[in-house]
């Protein structure tokens, strides 16, 4: 049996429609009964909506219970569903991204359960907190702005020119909110996959309908820019992915407050009022819960999440350092989601772990090439492909 842990947070498994999965899933069921996991709060488990919030008599109690839907809580989940559904039988590990964080977390806590584990896109940092992992992929976000402007360099005079517009006078998306510059930012966060410097392009293809093709060079948006704005930042059907962005890293004692924003704070580069405009990647900010209508309902809990300071521990350094499960990662050299020399950090911290640093891949490696991928993962977990350790 091989469990799939998906990405997230908040995340729901893939459904097995069509190619399922971007070949990964066909070549996996090949050798292995592949049991997709919905995470707490998604897909076939209870979902979390304002309503859930409704039922809770404070924002410190909701928080209360929204923490329950980590890792940690994953891994739990997981227990069960082998224990009860499977008959305590252990099975191999999937973590794509986020899913790699649970893994970790369940190499920590329940290694019995796991015959292999492979991880793609997501060996954590497991003695970084989301301070360190921000001043890290903020970096690698401005690369990806780099990549953006050499491939399209009319996109850049584009985007200054749009948030001018904004700037200038009232825009108003089609959910009927006023579109700001630092949303217009967010058009960044899909830079980290495969296609995302087209998909930004492709966005920004016939942007401006002419209206106000003035000497000051303002623009008008046009109703197709801002529909897929609004669509692509109304965090509608993953709330959950806004709310625990942050949640997913605090392990121990932590300073309260917002990393991403404390990190923008000390970047001009990437202020809305900046020329070229810098779009900002896998970064959830404070003013998102007053702007979107969607993350509207979840302000108070995330504040409250926010300046919580004492946080159950994530990882067993210990345990991990004893590790005999096979773990076979695939790492990639250009993701801006997860900084390569923490997940490198951490494999040389993990007994038995062994990485695939590559350049052949983004974020959505698996997705795009997981017949590849995985194939050659599971070669590196029983050793008929040796890597070479960094």
């Amino acid at each position: 049996m091989l469990l799939f842990l998906q990405g997230g947070p908040g995340g729901r498994a893939p459904r097995p429609s069509g190619a399922g999965g971007g070949a990964w899933l066909p070549t996996a069921t090949r050798t292995h009964r592949v049991i997709l996991l919905d995470q707490r709060g998604t897909g076939r488990s209870g979902a979390v909506t304002p309503a859930t919030l409704d039922r809770f008599p404070d924002a410190a109690t909701a928080a209360d219970y929204l923490a329950c839907f980590r890792a940690d809580a994953i891994v739990a989940d997981a227990e069960a569903v082998r224990a009860r559904v499977y008959g305590g039988r252990r099975w191999a590990t999937l973590g794509q991204s986020y899913g790699g964080f649970v893994t970790l977390t369940y190499l920590s806590r329940h290694p019995e359960a796991i015959t292999t584990a492979y991880v793609t896109g997501g060996l954590p940092g497991i003695h970084a907190d989301a301070r360190e992992v921000y001043r890290r992929t903020f970096d690698l976000q401005a690369a990806r702005n780099r990549e953006l402007a050499a491939r399209y360099p009319d996109d850049v005079a584009t985007l200054g020119a749009l948030a001018d517009r904004v700037e200038a006078a009232p825009v108003t998306l089609p959910t009927g909110e006023r579109l700001s510059t630092r949303r217009l930012q967010l058009l960044g966060m899909g830079l980290g996959m495969s296609t995302g410097v087209e998909q930004v392009h492709w966005a920004l293809e016939g942007s401006n309908d002419g209206a106000d093709g003035d000497g000051d060079h303002l623009v008008t948006p046009t109703p197709a820019l801002l529909t897929h704005l609004a669509q692509e930042t109304s965090f509608l059907t993953n709330p959950l992915y806004a709310v625990l962005q942050e949640v997913i890293y605090h392990s121990g004692e932590r300073e309260p407050g917002w990393a991403a924003q404390a990190e923008l704070d000390r970047r001009p580069a990437f202020a809305a009022g900046a020329r070229p405009l810098q779009l900002t990647g896998e970064a959830i900010f404070p003013w998102m819960y007053t702007e979107i209508p969607g993350l509207r309902p979840y302000e108070a809990v995330a504040h409250a999440l926010a300046q919580r300071e004492h946080w159950p521990a994530l990882y067993d350094a210990e345990a991990l350092a004893r590790n005999e499960v096979p773990l076979a990662a695939a790492q990639y050299v250009d993701d801006p989601y997860v900084d390569l020399d923490l997940a490198l950090e951490t494999a040389r911290a993990v007994g038995n772990a062994h990485v695939w640093v590559t350049n052949e891949f983004l974020h959505d490696g698996l997705r795009t090439s997981g017949a590849t991928i995985l194939p050659r993962l599971m070669d590196i977990a029983a050793g008929r492909v040796r890597v070479t350790a960094r």
